[in-house]
């Protein structure tokens, strides 16, 4: 099982978990509360209940850089390039945009 921290805006807003049956997202019951609290996209709308999916979710997917910068991180960090969990936990630490995933260790 490996998992990641969704942070949005530079606070932390989730949990992304990949087990034996496929993937799970859990908001944080704290990122919710707060009044300012905005999605992680338009795909996980702001609830309490659990996005399950047999894939990894499209949204999280295209955070992972594709073509030549895809190719330096696979060769720098030797990294599958079926494993995708693996690639958004290595590569997407600092995305553009408001969305970071760290690995939880």
């Amino acid at each position: 099982m490996r998992q990641g921290e969704i942070w949005v805006h530079n606070q932390k807003a989730g949990m992304l978990t990949e087990n034996d049956e496929g993937y799970i997202f859990q908001y944080d019951k704290t990122y919710l509360s707060l009044e300012n609290a905005t999605p992680v996209s338009l795909t996980f709308p702001l609830q309490e209940t659990s996005f399950i999916s047999e894939n990894l979710f499209p949204f999280f997917d295209g955070l992972i850089p594709e073509g030549w910068l895809l190719d330096i991180a696979q060769k720098n960090w030797k990294l599958n390039p079926r494993d995708r969990m693996g690639l958004l936990l290595t590569t997407c630490r600092d995305c553009i945009g408001n969305i970071s995933v760290m690995e939880d260790e």
